[in-house]
């Protein structure tokens, strides 16, 4: 009995405890007929009621009705979820803090660890990745770029004359004159008519009978005039121009601008050459030696013609071997002004050279320097037949000759960045595309000089390199 009187106080509140949790369970269950699932569902419900009530309908209803036009609604919200539990610290650990990560962007960026058993190349690779600078893929692209530029500068360029002697029609711009007689290009040439009243066209194959329109008109003029006064049987045209100048292929330095014309001294025949004829047919050379003119091809024709074609305005410098000068000098008599025209130079026992000035608006047209005054019948054809008399044997050598040295590597071909820059325009003009490739362009045609001429060899030697200066500019005395 004791005990029941000990217990019985604490009893009785449980009970009544127990009680209430039974009625408050009943109560929740008995509302509305529904059981509880939590603050989630009821949210959910909420909304639907919400819906249902601003247009007249059930819950369900109104749900179901939004799922059919794809309306968005809005999405239940969570249930709250229990902290975790957390484990208490013991309080001599709980009082030092945890140290922070100094870097962890840092520890992010480091690469995976390198594999134990990795290739020599693949090893490579991966130092290169460690010892990268931030600007090291710049750099590596500039100078990728720089050898690439570089390279491309190395590359070979087609030749001047290979650009130039591969055209066949004429640049469709402004008739001009551009540049110097052996460093330019010819804007708007004309073709001198290979036939004519007294001229017919050499070698044309080569595609040479090409000029500025003055040079072309002048040619006309002198084959008119000297076959009308008698003078002469007719010309025989050889080299004038390429259609658009520039460097030729074979035969000549100058001859670039549209300026320069070659006629044979050679008469022309009564009667209209075959195109075979006009390839194979070779000029005759009018020396017998290296300081005198062969009587026998050699006449008043020949004077006449030069002295007609110096008499022109236009025309500033006629070349001609000085053998021929010699002989011009001698047959002139009184009337001799116009000598000074004819200048004494290399070769040009074939032909004579005429050259015209540089026509008006061709303002890039690099002009000569004016002919000396005087007759050029004195010390300066004097000079000249020392130059091209034969030289004499030297004497045998007592003692073995010297190695020979190493010969000069060969002159570099002029190019297109050689010449001025308006034949660029030249070239292109019309829609021409020039080669890229360089390739060698020969000169397939026969020469026009004479085979086998002992004249050739001992009276027209190989002259010097071209200079800066004029070709016919006079010369510097020698000792």
């Amino acid at each position: 009995m004791s005990l029941i009187r000990h217990v019985a106080p604490w009893l009785l509140p449980l009970l009544v405890l127990a009680s209430s949790a039974r009625a408050e369970d009943a109560a929740v269950t008995d509302d509305g007929g529904r059981s509880w699932h939590g603050p989630a569902r009821l949210a959910a419900e909420a909304a639907e009621a919400q819906i249902a009530e601003a247009q007249n309908q059930t819950p369900a209803d109104a749900f179901n009705k939004s799922l059919d036009n794809d309306a968005v609604v809005p999405p239940a919200p969570k249930p709250a979820e229990r902290p975790a539990a957390t484990k208490v610290a013991p309080k001599d650990k709980a009082a030092t803090p945890k140290k922070a990560d100094p870097a962890p962007a840092a520890k992010a960026a480091e690469p995976a660890a390198k594999p134990a058993g990795a290739a020599p190349a693949a090893k490579k690779e991966l130092a290169k990745q460690d010892t990268a600078q931030p600007g090291a893929d710049k750099n590596d692209a500039g100078k990728t770029d720089a050898k690439a530029a570089k390279k491309e500068a190395k590359k070979p360029v087609p030749s001047a004359k290979q650009l130039f002697g591969t055209v066949k029609t004429a640049a469709p711009l402004k008739a001009r004159a551009v540049g110097w007689y052996a460093k330019g290009c010819l804007s708007g040439g004309k073709a001198l008519a290979v036939d004519g009243p007294g001229w017919q066209v050499m070698r044309l194959a080569r595609n040479r009978n090409w000029g500025h329109p003055d040079l072309v008109a002048l040619l006309e003029r002198l084959a008119k005039e000297s076959t009308a006064a008698k003078e002469w049987s007719g010309l025989l045209v050889g080299d004038m121009s390429q259609p658009r100048g520039g460097p030729m292929t074979s035969g000549h330095a100058s001859h670039q601008v549209g300026l320069d014309a070659d006629i044979w001294l050679t008469p022309m025949p009564d009667r209209t050459l075959t195109r075979r004829e006009r390839e194979d047919m070779s000029a005759v050379s009018m020396l017998a030696n290296a300081g005198a003119v062969d009587p026998k091809v050699w006449g008043d024709g020949q004077v006449k013609l030069i002295k007609r074609a110096a008499s022109y305005t236009s025309v500033e410098r006629i070349l001609v071997h000085p053998a021929l000068k010699k002989a011009l000098c001698e047959a002139a008599g009184k009337d001799r002004h116009w000598l000074n025209k004819v200048r004494p130079y290399f070769g040009h026992f074939y032909h004579f050279h005429v050259r015209i000035g540089c026509p008006s608006g061709s303002t890039n047209c690099q002009a000569q320097p004016p002919v000396p005054d005087g007759d050029g019948c004195g010390a300066e054809l004097t000079d000249w037949l020392k130059r091209v008399a034969p030289k004499k044997k030297p004497p045998i050598a007592q003692k073995p000759p010297e190695k020979p040295s190493k010969p000069a590597a060969p002159k570099p071909e002029m190019t297109l960045a050689d010449l001025p820059a308006d034949c660029t325009t030249v070239l292109m003009a019309g829609g021409n595309k020039p080669p890229t490739e360089p390739a060698e362009v020969v000169d397939l045609s026969k020469n026009a000089g004479p085979e086998n001429d002992v004249t050739a060899v001992t009276a027209a030697p190989e002259p010097p390199k071209p200079p800066s200066k004029p070709p016919d500019a006079t010369p510097t005395k020698t000792n």
